[in-house]
């Protein structure tokens, strides 16, 4: 059948959906889960560092380009994963029928191997998957598998299984998984046994973020009571509106600095936690009498952490918007102060060009005078002249004569001049 051209990611997208398959496990069986958070500069170090188990046991490398494989050593099978921030590894091995973390699915991975992984631990688990005719111990016995500690379990799988956890650190630096097959599939215990590591692996990660909202939040507090006596000094202004920007702007500047160093922790933590609620919920549990399910003990220990999680973020959130709605009303009153400050100064100007006006007529008259003086002198000065040749030339008169004429004429130049400034000025302002 011929089609259009195909979309550049057509196939990508397709098989999106069909990666990271499950592995095909067979009660019993034995399973580890690393989880290591690493640096962008460790990554490089992650694939040859398998390239060095595969050469050591003989089997080919996975691709260069790869960001999950699943590799049998024959001993064990080895399960890798690149995320957007960690990497885990899971083991796989055949387990004791009768004692479920006799032997862990790591005794035969060279430890140095092991302890050289590229990046630093975040989850650690052992995984022990009883086939259906393992006889499950009562309640107390449970416990004693798990050190005597409180345990969590259900029927999950709507009965197809049994599960329990403590959700604990063992001495071994692992916690414990304990499935009980009842009528699972081959790949229905490995979706289940996986369900449980996620479950715990993003269960940590979500929690990341708890210190650092405990240690936002004293400095917060202490933000947010500056804040509040900010605004009410802007209620009642004491302060110079400078000093008081000085505040908001530092204010301002603590507060982003608090939202840059948690924000992306929050988000991802909000992300996680969704995770570990759909992971639960796809464990289809059922109650086991007194024991407490996976959703309830999530229910009780994750969920207030990531209650106080997105307090300590809405908050940071809510100063940001307190401190900008501050600058605002701040900014508005410089506004009003400075419209003032001009409608004051245009009135000075004002009358000061009044001033100015009067002061140059007063001149104007000065200078027609002074003009008329000095020119009635030189007619003088010339009528002197022409009697002193024999004209017939009263310097008086002639001088008096000039008076009127010389200072209309002057009058009309000044005024002339005056009108020619006065012009082009209004010229330049336009």
């Amino acid at each position: 059948m011929q089609l259009p051209a195909n979309h550049v990611a057509r196939f990508a997208l397709t098989n999106e959906v069909h990666a990271r398959p499950y592995e095909a496990l067979e009660p019993p069986e034995r399973a580890f889960h690393l989880a290591v958070m690493v640096e962008p500069d460790e990554r490089a170090g992650e694939r040859s560092h398998v390239l060095g188990l595969c050469e050591r046991y003989g089997i080919g490398a996975p691709p260069e380009d790869a960001i999950h494989f699943s590799l049998d050593f024959g001993p064990f099978r080895l399960r890798w994963e690149r995320h957007s921030e960690f990497t885990t590894y899971t083991f796989f091995a055949r387990g004791d029928p009768s004692e479920p973390f006799a032997r862990p699915a790591t005794d035969r991975v060279p430890p140095e191997w092991l302890a050289a992984i590229p990046g630093r631990t975040l989850v650690a688990a052992h995984a022990a998957l009883m086939a259906r005719d393992w006889p499950l111990p009562p309640p107390a016995d449970i416990a004693g598998l798990f050190g005597g500690n409180t345990v969590v379990g259900a029927e999950i799988g709507d009965g197809a299984g049994v599960a329990f956890t403590d959700f604990r650190i063992h001495a071994d630096g692992a916690s414990r998984f304990l499935v009980v097959d009842r009528a699972l599939s081959r790949r229905q215990a490995s979706r289940m046994l996986q369900r449980l590591f996620e479950i715990e692996t993003y269960r940590v990660l979500a929690l990341l973020a708890l210190p650092i909202a405990r240690d936002a939040s004293p400095e917060l507090g202490a933000l947010e009571r500056q804040l509040a006596a900010v605004t009410a000094t802007l209620a009642e202004p004491k302060d110079s509106d400078e000093k008081l920007l000085d505040e908001l702007t530092h204010l301002a500047a603590r507060g982003e600095r608090l939202i840059a160093a948690s924000r992306y922790r929050f988000g991802a933590a909000r992300a996680y936690y969704d995770i570990v609620e759909r992971r639960v919920a796809e464990l289809r549990e059922r109650r086991l009498p007194g024991t407490q399910t996976v959703e309830e003990f999530m229910g009780r220990r994750l969920a207030p952490a990531m209650a106080t999680i997105e307090s300590v973020g809405r908050r940071e959130l809510e100063l940001s918007e307190r401190v900008a709605r501050a600058s605002r009303l701040l900014s508005t009153r410089v506004d009003v102060a400075r419209e003032r400050q001009n409608q004051e100064l245009l009135a000075s100007m004002d009358r000061r060009a009044r001033l100015q006006l009067r002061l140059q007529e007063t001149v104007e008259g000065l200078s027609v005078a002074a003009i008329t003086y000095y020119v009635v002198g030189l007619v003088g000065y010339a009528a002197k002249a022409l009697k002193a040749s024999g004209a017939a030339v009263n310097p008086d008169i002639a001088m008096g004569a000039a008076i009127p004429i010389v200072a209309v004429v002057a009058a009309l130049g000044v005024r002339h001049i005056r009108r020619t400034v006065v012009r082009a000025q209004r010229s330049d302002a336009l």
